[in-house]
C-alpha cells in the first residue's frame, strides 16, 4: 500500500512544525465561547497554507431557530470557518475539530500553566491539547505534508475548525447550513488512536426536587429536599442499569457502563441557617445508538414521577424534570463504508498494527455531520478522552504523528491522485 508517493508524503511530515503549531493554539483561551480569536488565527493559518477559505459571521439567531440547535452558553458572536483544497472532481472529505475548551478550573492543580502549551516527556500539556486542538493539528500538518510532497488531489479535503462543541455544537451546525458537507468526514476527537463509526447520544437535564424553607433553628417545621436527594440518586443509578442493559451493542462491548447517567452538580439553598426551598440536580443522560431521544426522555421522567408516587411529600410536590442546554444525539454509520475502510487500511499501513474499531460513549459533533450534514462520520483522533477535562491534560506526541500519518494516507487514497 505504501509506494513511493505515499513515502513521499509521510516524510514530508513536520511533528516539530505541528508542535509549534499545537502550542500557539493552546495560548488562546478559547473557553466560555470566546472563540472568535482563534478563528481568526485558523482562518490566516489554513489562507496562508494555501486552502481557499471560507470564513462568515454566523448569524447566531438564526441558529438558535433550528431543532438541533443546544448550548449552554450564550455567545454574542460566533465565526465560521472552512479551508478546502484540491480540484473537487472526486470524493470530498471533511476534517472537523472544535476550538473550544473546557476552563481549566484551579489552577493550583496544574503542574504548567494551562495556557502555555509545554513540551515535556513525549507530551504536550495544556488545556485542549487532547481536547482537541491536538487533533486539529493532525488534519491541518497531514494537508501540509501533502501539499509539500507535490500532491494534487482529485477530489477534496476540507479542514472545519468549529466553535462551542463543548456546549452543544452550534460552529458545525452552522457549517452545516452553509452548505459545508461532503461523501465523508472525520471528527477528529481523542479516542485513543480507535476508529469509532458510532457515538453514544447525550441530553442534559435538570432535576428540581421542592422542599419546605424553614428557619434553620426550627428545622422540623420545614422539608429539607436534601433528604431526597440520595433517593432521587438510587433511582438514576437503578434506571442506568436496566437501560445499559437494554440498550447492548457490539461496538460498545468495552465499556463498563456505556451509556451512562451522570449528576454533575448539585445546588440547593440560599441561607446556610434556612432549610433549602429547593434541591436542583443537573447531569448528563447518555442516550444509546439507534434509540428514539423522546422515548429516552420520557424514560427518565417516568421513573421521577413514579419515585415521587411513592412519596406523600413529592407525591404532592413533585419533582420537575427539565431538559435543556447541550444536547448529542447519537449516530453510527456501517463499520463497512468506505471512510472506515480507507481510514482502517491507512493505520494499519503506517503504525504496523491492526486498527481498533469500537464506538465512543461521549457526545461530539458526529451527530450533525451525520444527521444534519447527511455526511457519513467517522471519529478518530489522538489522545485518550480522560485525559480531558482535568488537570495536566495533555496529548502524546507518538499518538500526533500517528494521527497525522494515517490521515496522510486516507485523504491520498479517499480523495484520490489527480494525474
Amino acid at each position: 500500500m505504501i509506494g513511493a508517493l505515499e513515502t513521499r508524503a509521510l516524510n514530508a511530515v513536520d511533528i516539530d512544525g505541528l508542535i509549534n503549531t499545537l502550542c500557539e493554539l493552546i495560548r488562546f483561551e478559547s473557553d466560555q465561547g470566546r472563540e472568535v480569536s482563534i478563528q481568526q488565527h485558523l482562518a490566516g493559518l489554513l489562507e496562508d497554507l494555501g486552502m481557499a477559505t471560507d470564513v462568515w459571521e454566523i448569524a447566531l439567531d438564526e441558529v438558535r431557530d433550528h431543532p438541533a440547535y443546544g448550548a449552554e452558553i450564550e455567545r454574542e458572536r460566533a465565526i465560521g470557518v472552512l479551508g478546502s483544497w484540491g480540484q473537487g472532481n472526486g470524493p470530498t472529505l471533511i476534517l472537523n475539530g472544535h476550538v473550544d475548551v473546557v476552563p481549566a478550573g484551579e489552577l493550583e492543580r496544574w503542574s504548567v500553566p494551562p495556557y502555555l502549551g509545554t513540551v515535556r516527556d513525549g507530551r504536550v500539556y495544556g488545556r485542549g491539547a487532547v481536547d482537541m486542538k491536538g487533533g486539529l493539528c493532525c488534519a491541518i500538518h497531514a494537508v501540509r505534508a501533502l501539499m509539500d510532497a507535490g500532491i494534487k488531489l482529485k477530489g477534496r479535503v476540507m479542514i472545519q475548525p468549529v466553535a462551542g462543541e463543548e456546549d452543544g455544537g452550534v460552529g458545525t451546525l452552522a457549517a452545516m447550513l452553509r452548505g459545508h458537507t461532503a461523501d465523508a468526514a472525520i471528527v477528529l476527537e481523542p479516542t485513543e488512536l480507535a476508529i469509532a463509526p458510532a457515538q453514544g447520544g447525550a441530553l442534559s437535564f435538570r432535576i428540581t426536587i421542592p422542599g419546605l424553607a424553614a428557619h434553620g433553628a426550627l428545622r422540623a417545621e420545614g422539608v429539607d429536599p436534601m433528604d431526597y436527594f440520595h433517593l432521587v440518586h438510587q433511582a438514576l443509578r437503578a434506571l442506568e442499569a436496566k437501560r445499559n442493559q437494554r440498550l447492548g451493542h457490539p461496538l460498545f462491548k468495552d465499556y463498563e457502563v456505556p451509556f451512562a447517567i451522570c449528576v454533575g452538580k448539585v445546588s440547593a439553598g440560599i441561607w446556610a441557617s434556612t432549610v433549602a426551598e429547593s434541591l436542583v440536580l443537573e447531569g448528563r443522560y447518555g442516550v444509546g445508538i439507534d434509540e428514539d431521544p423522546d422515548q429516552a426522555r420520557r424514560e427518565l421522567e417516568q421513573t421521577i414521577a413514579e419515585l415521587a408516587g411513592r412519596d406523600e411529600w413529592l407525591n404532592a410536590n413533585p419533582p420537575v424534570v427539565e431538559w435543556w442546554g447541550a444536547r448529542f444525539m447519537p449516530a453510527a454509520i456501517s463499520p463497512e463504508h468506505p471512510v472506515v475502510c480507507s481510514l482502517t487500511r491507512a493505520f494499519e499501513a503506517v503504525n504496523g498494527r491492526p486498527a481498533a474499531i469500537r464506538g465512543m460513549p461521549y457526545g461530539a459533533d458526529m451527530h450533525l455531520l451525520v444527521h444534519q450534514g447527511n455526511t457519513p462520520t467517522v471519529m478518530f483522533g489522538p489522545g485518550d478522552v480522560r485525559l480531558a477535562h482535568v488537570p495536566d491534560e495533555y496529548v502524546p506526541i507518538a499518538d500526533l504523528e500517528a494521527a497525522t500519518r494515517s490521515l496522510v494516507l486516507t485523504i491520498l487514497h479517499f480523495c484520490e491522485i489527480s494525474e
